[in-house]
């Protein structure tokens, strides 16, 4: 699917839902060190987001935190009561979130229409009024109120879990 596309499914989901964005536009990043040349402009939390899955690769989890925020997987994996987390592949993210590397992101809940993937927040992402997330491509982030995350979430029926991470 051409970018254009990818990202368009983004937005028309989140005008279909009334939630309104500011879109910022930039090169192509594919990790958190790339992408913080460009966040001059950017008032929300900055998010990074992990795509997890578990041992036996028969559950999967979006994890979703402030990228100021280390994630220690032993202990979520113990949060989550599971027997071991890792990254899932390449594979798996086209799979379930429609994405690839370097542009995941919460928007990709919009192409699990099995609601298979869990997603799990860092509590600390409820401390800020806007946060930032790419619309499924790497070339632009959009910038949504905490509202609006939490109306956009419930609107993909995944299961969402808020934890102290």
């Amino acid at each position: 699917m051409p970018v254009a596309e990818i990202e368009r499914k983004v937005l028309e989901t989140l005008d279909k839902l009334g939630i309104p964005y500011v879109r910022h536009e930039h090169p192509p990043v594919a990790t958190v060190e790339e992408a913080e040349k460009h966040w001059a402009g950017l008032k929300g939390t900055h998010c990074k987001n992990l795509f997890l899955r578990n041992y036996k690769g028969n559950r999967h989890y979006l994890v979703i935190a402030p990228v100021t925020r280390g994630i220690d997987l032993k202990r979520l994996t113990a949060q989550l009561d599971e027997d071991r987390l890792s990254f899932a592949s390449a594979e798996r993210l086209k799979r379930w979130l429609g994405v690839g590397p370097g542009s995941v992101s919460p928007f990709g809940l919009v192409n699990d229409e099995a609601h298979h993937v869990q997603v799990v927040c860092d509590i600390a992402l409820k401390s800020g009024s806007a946060l930032g997330f790419h619309p499924n491509v790497n070339t632009a982030t959009l910038e949504i109120t905490l509202a609006d995350f939490e109306k956009f979430l419930a609107s993909c029926g995944n299961t969402v879990r808020w934890l102290e991470l």
